[in-house]
């Protein structure tokens, strides 16, 4: 692209695919722009022309200019850019222009910072949870528990962790000879090699990684915690937080939420009974299914617990899996299960059981609590699954006789 292209677009003004900056001041700004370029259609960033597209030039050595764009390009982002990169005198200095390519579609979209770019018509934006798993699609990555993170390395995973897991499946951790470790967390899927360097799976990084929520392709993968005020979204919000951390942290951190919302009240003739809003086992068992059956493949979706004046609802991102149906889940069924390894290692910790028991036990639980049975929607084409359960049998809310 020549300098009379570059004008001609300048004249157009900023769109889509053209960009504009003042100067090399805010390379936060610059690398945004750049990596939502790379993840569309490529596009034109042209620096030394101010919003108004008046060209003021960039007063900086040229050739110190170009170099520092040039070594950008190659460790600003998550991985190179391609692109094509020129100036053209201007006042004191010169007017800079980087013309990225449309790139092939890799292992993921390209990143800066820790997060993904894209552009939404003149602006540079974090992409929307559709957005994300569109942006994923195009790349053609299909996040299973057996995927490789590619932006993670074997470091993440904690070896204390894995051989204590290990050891509790009846493997002697410490009998000769063993495996170098790195072979065993090969034989146990935990990592898997990627272009010559060894990093963890999905499933590695969710079961044994120090801190599963830093990776871009994983930032969403933890439990919402919401408790309102109202019988919808709509109402304030009480109490909310995040349960992150391996799968077995979420579970008990997100439980351990719950709980702390309080404990309501009754009076059975003299004496006060407490009352918690649901029974412990119950809540535990619908996070339990939700994080472990959850389609990780819709990237930017997380587990959400909320909590109603009237309900508490469970949601995990995913249709049922292996067209299981709702008849079949809540009868009893042979469980099937999305992610095997995942629901392997919450067998082995004793955190759920492969007996197809889960709806039946907390179908008992609420029917001793409070009367009430559990409800569950299998939402196809929005692609979640939620399960309700009732705080009071007529479905109203807590009244203060109750607290």
């Amino acid at each position: 692209m020549n300098w009379s292209q570059v004008l001609e677009r300048v004249e157009r003004g900023e769109d889509a695919r053209t960009e504009f900056k003042r100067n090399l001041d805010d390379f936060r700004r610059i690398g945004r722009t750049l990596c939502a370029f790379a993840n569309g259609d490529g596009g034109l960033l042209v620096i030394g022309v101010d919003d108004s597209g008046a060209v003021k030039g960039v007063d900086a050595d040229p050739d110190a200019t170009q170099e520092r764009i040039s070594n950008f390009l190659h460790n600003g982002c998550g991985r190179p850019l391609t692109a094509e990169c020129d100036r053209h005198p201007a006042g004191t200095g010169a007017v800079h222009w980087v013309r990225v390519l449309r790139h092939q579609r890799g292992y993921e979209p390209f990143s800066f910072n820790g997060r993904f770019w894209i552009r939404r018509g003149r602006n540079t934006v974090t992409p929307s949870p559709s957005e994300l798993r569109e942006l994923f699609n195009a790349y053609g990555f299909v996040f299973t528990e057996s995927q490789v993170v590619t932006s993670a390395t074997a470091g993440e995973i904690d070896l204390e962790a894995f051989n204590s897991f290990m050891r509790m499946q009846g493997k002697e951790m410490d009998d000769e000879p063993q495996p170098c470790i790195d072979d065993a967390l090969r034989n146990a899927s935990v990592c898997a090699d990627l272009d010559g360097v060894l990093r963890p799976t999905l499933y590695g990084l969710m079961v044994f990684g120090r801190g599963p929520q830093r990776y871009p392709q994983t930032l969403s993968l933890f439990v919402q915690c919401s408790a309102y005020a109202g019988a919808d979204r709509a109402g304030n919000v009480l109490a909310a937080g995040e349960a992150k951390g391996r799968l077995e942290d979420q579970v008990e951190r997100a439980v351990g939420w719950f709980a702390s919302l309080g404990r309501g009240e009754r009076y059975v003739g003299l004496y006060r009974e407490d009352l918690p809003l649901l029974p412990e086992r119950v809540v535990r068992e619908a996070v339990v299914n939700a994080v472990i059956h959850r389609d990780y493949a819709l990237v930017g979706s997380s587990v959400l617990l909320e909590v109603f004046d009237d309900r508490v609802e469970v949601t995990s991102p995913g249709a049922l899996p292996n067209h299981m149906t709702v008849a079949q889940a809540t009868g009893g069924a042979i469980p099937r299960s999305r992610n095997e390894m995942m629901a392997n290692a919450m067998v082995v910790r004793r955190l759920m059981e492969r007996r197809g028991r889960g709806w039946l036990l907390m179908r008992r639980g609420m029917r001793e609590f409070n009367g009430t049975k559990p409800e569950l929607h299998n939402d196809v084409e929005g692609r979640y699954v939620r399960v309700t359960f009732r705080l009071r049998p007529d479905g109203r809310g807590a009244t203060k006789g109750d607290r």
